[in-house]
């Protein structure tokens, strides 16, 4: 009877199982590997927030406290002024790079003899890795004998070396030149697959009404690149906020936590401070916040699209 039960089970099915268990077998390896480097930390950092945790090691004692640590994160003055920090440079060097991103894109999509050049230039700061490129950065700008110093003097518009990273106000601009200098690439990439994609019949139909390059620029290239622009925004948004290797090889957060952001202070107050429980919670609420700004970002990215798009 159990035979008669197989025999009638119609062969397509019992192709699509065979199928269906060999693909969960090849998959299991990878759903390991992102559940031991993904979810397990993730779910690992939620259970430390809810402790007092002084040791990373499995055998020191634990203490439940609930949600104090939020509540002490919420009211930490050093973690607002972090936050306070991190939110001037999101907001500073994500304008920036939108602003630098369009003009490059515009440039970068005119029909110029070495065009490919230009773009070769322009990705190579996005190819360079973000610890080369603070390195090189901090190198720059040293106060002693980085060659920003010795270019000014040499043209005149400093009397003096200067120590760059030696002011929290200073230091921080510099981090914010650096990183616009870096992630510039990527908006302008981003603007020119945009005007590729703009029909040319509006153009030449502007054209011949009389309309001027500026004017047929925020006419109808403008309008037409708004996709693009919310999709670089909230990119660089989530990336600006979440801000830590740059920061580290410039400036450790110095001087005086001048340049200290909240992703920094949650590394500095578990691994440092050995208060992993604390840490783990200031990581949770920004894990929080980028999950916020993710849900925007889609959010832009459907209204953003035309109605056929949906």
């Amino acid at each position: 009877m159990g035979s008669s039960a197989v025999s009638t089970t119609p062969p397509g099915r019992r192709h699509r199982r065979r199928n269906g268990r060999a693909a969960l077998l090849f998959l299991a390896p990878a759903g390991l590997v992102v559940f031991g480097l993904v979810a397990w930390p993730i779910i690992r950092t939620g259970w430390l927030s809810f402790h007092r945790v002084i040791s990373p090691l499995p055998t020191v004692p634990t203490e439940s406290v609930g949600l104090r640590n939020f509540s002490t994160a919420l009211t930490d003055p050093a973690l607002i002024s972090a936050a306070g920090r991190t939110l001037y440079f999101t907001l500073v060097s994500t304008a920036a790079e939108l602003t630098f991103g369009i003009a490059l894109g515009v440039l970068m999509a005119q029909r110029l003899r070495f065009r490919w050049l230009l773009r070769a230039a322009v990705l190579l700061p996005w190819a360079l890795p973000t610890v080369v490129n603070a390195a090189m950065w901090r190198y720059m700008l040293n106060a002693d004998y980085g060659p920003v110093n010795a270019l000014l003097t040499q043209v005149g518009l400093i009397d003096g070396y200067r120590s760059w990273l030696g002011t929290p106000l200073s230091a921080l601009h510099m981090i914010i030149i650096a990183d616009v200098w870096k992630n510039t690439s990527i908006a302008a990439f981003f603007v020119l697959a945009g005007l590729t994609v703009i029909p040319r019949d509006l153009i030449e139909a502007a054209e011949v009404d009389g309309a001027g390059t500026i004017r047929r620029f925020f006419a109808i290239t403008l309008p037409l690149l708004r996709p693009v622009i919310a999709v670089v925004l909230v990119l660089r948004t989530i990336e600006a906020f979440k801000v830590f290797d740059i920061v580290f090889v410039m400036t450790r957060g110095g001087p005086a936590d001048g340049t200290q952001t909240v992703a920094l202070y949650a590394y500095i107050t578990a691994f440092s401070n050995q208060s992993f429980g604390y840490g783990s919670a200031v990581a949770l609420l920004i894990v929080l916040v980028v999950l916020v700004l993710a849900m925007i970002y889609i959010r832009l990215l459907t209204s953003s699209s035309g109605p056929e798009d949906r």
